[in-house]
């Protein structure tokens, strides 16, 4: 399936006639025929009931409207791109796990947002995926919960967040600080289940570090969904302390009694990259850090 193919059927599709289409893409009719008859069988598909009138199929309408929305981003992607190589637009990578959404993150990205010469892009990845992505290009600056051990990638500490484990409402935990093992008599939900390591050998390694293994009962791919896992009483979960921000009822939050029990937001960038962009988000993210916890901007 190539472009142009799109292009053709949305027209087609606008128009319900062969003719106009053909005419309004500047193209003879029966190679026009051709392209969307391509289509179809690269489809495996109907699209178009061949009657008068022409109509579209279910599938020839949900296509379209998926094709619509492709062609826009296609047509948005490059026009910033043009505005990036003519030096018009900057543009910024931003890796981030979802768990850190709940800490600095949300602030860079709004104050960097309100600048309208920079094209944010933001990419949901663990640690390992932003490692990889570091290196390539793909993106310049990242936030995530492992620490890594490469010479190609600058890591920093923004922050220890202590870890607290997420109940369902009414567990008969739930109140004064747990300990590490009363917890590890539940059983648990782990997340992410891959790439590995993740998050969830971080969980396990603090219980092993006190002679303790764990009773995984699930395995989930986000947090979000180890949450509601959580909730509908599957299993428990340990969790960084600010993703209670969600404020849900039907999860009860509690602190450990072991206050050591915590999880890093770290960022990475790639080692010598001193670009302004990035040298003006570490220069935020320090304001960040020095403001009294809990300052309004």
């Amino acid at each position: 399936m190539e472009l142009r193919h799109l292009r053709y059927f949305k027209v087609v599709a606008e128009t319900l006639n062969f003719t106009r289409a053909a005419e309004l893409l500047h193209i003879a009719q029966p190679p026009l025929s051709r392209q969307i008859s391509q289509l179809e069988e690269q489809l495996d598909t109907l699209l178009i009931h061949r009657e008068r009138p022409l109509r579209l199929t279910e599938a020839g309408r949900f296509f379209y409207e998926q094709t619509c929305t492709l062609l826009e981003q296609l047509d948005s992607i490059s026009q910033n791109t043009r505005r990036i190589g003519r030096g018009h637009k900057q543009w910024l990578g931003i890796g981030f796990a979802p768990s850190t959404l709940y800490a600095v993150l949300p602030e860079l990205i709004r104050e960097l947002r309100q600048d309208a010469e920079l094209e944010l892009g933001l990419s949901e990845m663990t640690t390992l995926e932003q490692v990889d992505a570091l290196k390539k290009g793909r993106i310049d600056i990242a936030f995530g919960r492992l620490r890594i051990e490469d010479p190609a990638i600058l890591q920093v500490t923004l922050l220890e967040d202590p870890l607290v484990a997420a109940l369902p409402h009414g567990h008969a935990l739930a109140g004064e600080p747990v300990s590490l093992a009363q917890l590890a008599k539940e059983p648990f939900i782990l997340y992410p289940s891959n790439p590995r390591p993740s998050y969830a050998d971080h969980v396990l390694a603090l219980f092993a570090h006190h002679g303790m293994s764990l009773k995984v009962n699930q395995w989930a791919n986000e947090l979000q969904t180890a949450i509601g896992l959580v909730a509908a009483g599957v299993g428990i979960a340990l969790v960084p302390s600010s993703v209670q921000q969600q404020h849900r009822t039907d999860i009860d939050y509690v602190k450990l009694a072991d206050t050591s029990a915590v999880s890093p937001i770290i960022l990475s960038r790639r080692a010598g990259d001193n670009s302004p962009l990035i040298t003006r988000c570490l220069d935020f993210i320090g304001q960040l850090r020095q403001r009294p916890h809990g300052a309004e901007r």
